[in-house]
């Protein structure tokens, strides 16, 4: 009988051919890691070539869970377990797993052709290089074959189930429930009985051969998290902001409306918002980003909530139509989901490297909010802050989330949409300016224009990309006019401090001389990081940032309180020349571009040697 183990955490990854359906694998191990209650974050690693040859190191595809009995914030920096479809994926992820982890690998792709296409010249499985790892080798392909011989499928269209069969062995080598992946065959095949069989067929031989083969000593289980009460779902960060900006709309008693173009990895925001017709949603998938900016900006100005989503690239076509609303004063939400590199880049991978645009990729003085969210579930929130301040105050809001996060999953607890409070557009009613005439440009507290509904009695008015009058909003070329409203526009963005709460540091001893301070998906890899490093008897403060314009009050005093900042960031450290520029303090930046996120072990080693360093002196 095969012992049980139990572990604290795995991390797991499947890699293998983009059409391997190493994502729908991962998925599925992972919505039911969910079911028992443990806590977990994923990481989808898509090939950046999506026509690379079968079996190239460029067509690899991967997808990491990592799943525990505890509070995690990321899907881990190296893996436990490897599943190999080929030697390609082999060949890509191995110097990634742990000495002494588990490869799973199938026999069946490792010919001599597919091993020369990769570079090796013997089989890694036969040659001693993986002597100091516990190796499966399993016929993947061959099993699947097998079993689903009487399906009487193709050789190409069998081989295919090799994935479920996979998932089969790890579900029963990981004491996962099976029941809830049978159930999602039956649901996603309905239409199609052979293939619905035949994938469940080869789930379940994985299974049994998990349990009847010899290969495996011992099976493992990690319990349940402890997490506070509550109904919670499996969410990624683009249906999380997706969710938030239809909260959002709720809240403001607006439809939404999103102009969008398609654009990798912000995509799947248009994809969702699409499947909400019946919720006040109309998207407009435009032909251009140009396009589906100057869209989401006139059901703006109509009255609905504009919405824009994209990723860099898309960012910086929709310049022009982000600073004409700026001039205008109008609310609208732009969403850029980041990707790597600049022009086409990277489009599958990771990156914070577009702060700089959102803060400053504007022609003219054009300040505009920016948030930026900290994980897969913090979307929502994110991006229901985003509408508060883009209606409240009058202005685009710029939201920023990466392709780590809008891809990646984690459990959320769905919130009381009855919790979140309201958002009042407060559209004008009636005239505000002399001789019972309308004035756009007369201002509240906040210094936020006036807003009427275009058609409203009494309240028409003129509007146009050419500078205003203030008050009035007449086309105006008087310079200490342009002087005034230059300075009126930056002050109501300076003035969003206000509803910003302080920054919170996270010094549990109260010793730390060292901060390190995050934005955006950094939060997870920093976390993790300090948590290594205090378990080591070091102290280190920790302190995140979601509002990047305007900064929390209390920045410059938080920065100056500590000896050593440090500010890790997927790129060549655009907050820490910002922090440095702004308050004067030496921040030091730990800057990786890698196209993947910060890895935890080495930013807590960089600590480590800050701390010493500081130490020293």
């Amino acid at each position: 009988m095969t012992d049980v183990q139990t572990l604290d955490r795995v991390v797991i990854r499947f890699a293998g051919d983009s059409g391997d359906g190493m994502q729908l694998t991962g998925e599925r191990f992972t919505a039911d890691s969910a079911v028992v209650g443990n806590d977990f974050a994923t990481l989808p690693n898509f090939p950046a070539e999506i026509r690379a040859p079968q079996g190239t190191i460029a067509g690899v595809s991967s997808f990491q869970l990592h799943f525990a009995n505890s509070d995690i914030r990321t899907p881990g920096d190296r893996p436990d377990v490897l599943v190999a479809m080929n030697p390609a994926a082999l060949k890509a992820n191995f110097d990634d797993l742990k000495r002494g982890g588990v490869l799973i690998a199938d026999t069946a792709e490792f010919t001599r052709r597919n091993l020369a296409r990769v570079g090796y010249e013997v089989n890694p499985l036969d040659d001693g290089l993986l002597t100091d790892y516990q190796v499966h080798r399993v016929d993947l392909t061959g099993l699947t074959m097998a079993c689903l011989a009487e399906f009487d499928l193709g050789r190409k269209e069998a081989s295919r189930a090799k994935n479920m069969f996979a998932l089969g062995l790890l579900t029963w080598l990981y004491t996962r429930p099976a029941e809830h992946t049978l159930n999602l065959l039956d649901a996603r095949f309905a239409a199609s009985p052979k293939l619905r069989d035949s994938n469940k067929a080869a789930f379940l031989a994985g299974h049994a051969y998990g349990e009847t083969t010899e290969s495996f000593a011992v099976r493992y289980e990690v319990g349940a998290a402890p997490v506070p009460a509550g109904t919670y779902r499996q969410v990624s960060g683009n249906k999380a902001l997706a969710l938030g900006l239809m909260a959002g709309a709720v809240k403001a008693g607006l439809p939404l409306f999103l102009g969008a173009y398609p654009i990798t990895p912000a995509s799947d925001v248009l994809h969702e918002l699409s499947k909400a017709t019946d919720q006040g949603v109309t998207t407009f998938q435009a032909e251009d980003e140009i396009a589906a900016a100057g869209a989401a900006l006139g059901a703006s100005y109509a009255g609905a909530l504009g919405v824009t989503s994209t990723s860099g690239p898309g960012l910086a076509l929709k310049s022009e139509t982000i600073s004409l609303a700026v001039m205008l004063e109008q609310p609208l939400v732009v969403c850029d989901i980041q990707r790597a590199g600049p022009s086409t880049g990277m489009p599958t991978k990771t990156e914070q490297a577009d702060l700089s645009q959102a803060l400053y990729g504007r022609h003219g003085e054009a300040p505009v909010p920016v948030l930026a969210a900290q994980s897969p579930a913090d979307c929502f929130a994110t991006a229901v802050e985003a509408v508060r301040i883009a209606l409240v105050y009058r202005t685009p809001v710029i939201v920023l989330s990466d392709s780590y996060l809008a891809n990646g999953a984690e459990p959320w607890l769905i919130p009381d949409l009855a919790a979140i409070e309201p958002i009042d557009p407060g559209f004008a009613t009636e005239p505000n300016g002399p001789d019972g005439s309308f004035w756009p440009y007369a201002r509240d507290e906040r210094l936020a224009r006036a807003l009427a509904l275009p058609g409203t009695p009494g309240l028409e008015h003129r509007i146009g990309g050419l500078e205003k009058a203030d008050g009035s909003g007449e086309i105006s070329y008087a310079p200490d006019n342009h002087d005034l409203m230059v300075r009126l526009r930056q002050a109501k963005v300076d003035g969003i401090v206000a509803d910003v709460p302080d920054l919170v540091v996270d010094d549990p001893s109260g010793e730390a001389e060292v901060l390190v301070l995050g934005w955006g998906s950094s939060w997870g890899p920093i976390g993790a990081a300090a948590r290594r490093v205090r378990e080591a008897g070091r102290s280190v403060a920790v302190a995140h940032l979601r509002h990047l314009n305007p900064l929390p009050a209390n920045t410059g005093d938080v920065l100056g309180a500590y000896r050593r900042v440090v500010v890790p960031e997927m790129n060549l450290g655009q907050l820490a020349a910002l922090l440095r520029a702004k308050y004067l303090v030496d921040v030091r930046s730990f800057a990786r571009v890698r196209g993947l996120p910060i890895s935890a072990a080495e930013l807590a080693a960089h600590l480590n040697d800050v701390i010493d360093r500081k130490d020293a002196q």
